[in-house]
């Protein structure tokens, strides 16, 4: 091995990383050590939330986390306008 160059990791993962799943439906809590984060679906009509996906990080990870979705918003309101709150139309982009 070559000691000037780092060890590479090599996986067989998609570039994207994997299974994408729609949510419209978040919720999350906390406690000293770690974030909770879960993802779902929710429509008008269902008795409650199909939670599919759950993450729980750190609280350095998830403040990473928080300042990407910001940089992310504001570059998708620069290009698109300002994102309507949730309620505030019909459009799945937006709502």
């Amino acid at each position: 091995m070559d000691r000037d160059h780092p060890r590479k990791k090599t996986t067989d993962a998609p570039a994207h990383g994997g299974e994408a799943k729609y949510a419209n439906y978040l919720q999350g809590g906390m406690n000293e050590t770690e974030f909770v984060l879960d993802f779902g679906q929710h429509y008008e009509g269902d008795e409650s939330p199909r939670l599919h996906t759950r993450i729980v990080a750190a609280p350095p990870y998830v403040k990473a986390f928080a300042a990407l979705l910001q940089n992310c918003i504001a570059e998708y309101e620069m290009r698109y306008g300002p994102i309507r709150e949730i309620g505030e139309d019909r459009n799945p982009r937006t709502s």
